[in-house]
């Protein structure tokens, strides 16, 4: 089998960049369907808001309780391999999703998404030490970027794809307009509805099956990290390395702010009223796609991994605030930014959800490296605590789904703020810290 040896110079990381890129655009297509689902089932499933964000919990806690098992697959069955698998799982996932739609029965949605959520797991915790990896650590970051913006723009696309396709003719749809309907008017639109979701995952399955045959047999090595300085790094606890259990807190809350911006940006406009409310996540991931393409820019050229992850911190907090404080009538943010170009206007708190995904763009590709940073063959192990960071994406929307049931929606995004307060601590501090005090 042809591996990659860290210890070695490294081979062109042309063609596993190209194959790896295609692993990330899957998953961020499948990752932020959830923008659109989550406002889509609250409509099939007649949710609160904390219930459909169960749907986002079931998805994420998959991180939490598969990540070490998937570690130890990983392990035995090298890089390569682990990625079939992922897909493999993603598929059987979606296929659930059949049976799902058919019964419309809420818990079904659930453990297929959980099933999706791990198949995710081993496929995240294969690919991302695997960029960090094939190149050299200072442009880490850059490699990463790369990824997420590929992983970003599919995010971009996916609710426009799942509104065109799902909801067809239902465009206009939001908790609103189901409510105005009479009882039987809105049983035969519900199940016209949850019916649209049957062709589009079956094709989904269909092609990540494909893709797995395809990786399968591929030719991209495998991955053979270097050995550590000493035995006692060999043996010591990943809890022995802050700047390790540092990152997975960071990005515990990073993931967090980061899936309230994507998801809960759709609930938020639904109870609005505003059009389309189920494609609204992509002006986030639009967002994220342009900060994503300005970090490759300036990452590691005028600044380095830990001021991006600052700067990012701070905006976070700006606009956290913002949001809370914003005028739900007006709309003179976005008809600033890009009403004039005919894009379809929103209220400015939705407009500045929106912008966070400018805020948490370089978050993400800027923990990694810095985490990663000295654990050597520990890197695998390494890599799956920091999935597992991942579940702050199924713990933090729960905690805003309940925050806006007994207070309201724009009130619930106070919690942001000590989010982002932490991670601005680990960009400027955090990532630093070699032994505990």
């Amino acid at each position: 089998m042809q591996t990659i040896d860290t210890q070695q110079p490294k081979p062109s990381a042309f063609l596993p960049m190209l194959i790896i890129g295609m692993l990330f655009f899957v998953f961020g297509f499948v990752t932020w369907l959830n923008g659109a689902l989550i406002p889509f089932l609250q409509i099939v499933c007649d949710l609160t808001e904390s219930q459909a964000l169960l749907v986002a919990f079931s998805f994420y806690i998959a991180y939490v309780v598969m990540a070490l098992p998937m570690s130890w697959v990983l392990d035995k069955v090298g890089y390569k391999h682990a990625m079939c698998l992922g897909l493999v799982g993603i598929a059987l996932g979606c296929l659930l999703f059949i049976p799902a739609a058919y019964s419309q029965q809420f818990a079904m949605f659930l453990v297929a998404q959980f099933i999706v959520g791990t198949g995710l797991t081993i496929l995240q915790t294969a690919s991302n030490p695997y960029i960090v990896k094939i190149g050299p650590q200072e442009t880490a970051a850059v490699r990463i970027s790369i990824m997420g913006l590929l992983n970003k723009f599919a995010g971009f696309l996916a609710p426009i794809v799942f509104t065109a396709i799902v909801l067809g003719e239902f465009t206009g749809v939001n908790a609103q307009s189901i409510a105005a309907l009479s009882d039987a008017e809105r049983v035969t639109q519900i199940t016209a509805l949850a019916d649209g979701l049957i062709l589009p995952y079956a094709y989904m399955a269909v092609a990540l099956l494909v893709l797995a045959v395809l990786l399968k047999f591929s030719s991209l090595p495998d991955l053979v990290l270097e050995k550590p300085q000493s035995a006692d790094a060999e043996a010591g606890s990943l809890k022995a390395y802050p700047q390790l259990i540092l990152g997975v807190v960071a990005l515990f809350l990073y993931v967090g702010v980061e899936v309230i911006a994507g998801d809960t940006i759709g609930l938020f406009g639904s109870q609005l009223g505003v059009a389309n409310a189920t494609s609204l996540t992509s002006y986030t991931m639009a967002f994220m796609v342009l900060g994503y393409l300005i970090g490759l820019m300036l990452i590691p050229r005028f600044i380095d991994q830990a001021q991006a992850l600052a700067g990012s911190a701070i905006l976070g907090l700006v606009l956290s605030v913002a949001v809370v404080f914003a005028d739900v009538e007006s709309s003179s943010i976005s008809s600033f930014l890009w009403g004039w170009m005919g894009i379809a206007e929103l209220p400015n708190a939705i407009t500045l959800i929106a912008i966070l995904g400018f805020a948490n763009a370089l978050v993400w590709p800027a923990v990694w490296p810095l985490a990663l940073n000295g654990l050597y063959s520990l890197t695998a192990r390494g890599s799956a605590w920091l999935i597992m960071g991942i579940s702050g994406g199924a713990v933090l929307p729960l905690c805003y789904g309940l925050l806006a049931d007994h207070f309201d929606n724009q009130s619930a995004y106070w919690m942001m703020i000590p989010c982002y307060s932490f991670i601005l601590f680990y960009a400027l501090k955090g990532h630093k810290i070699r032994q505990w005090s």
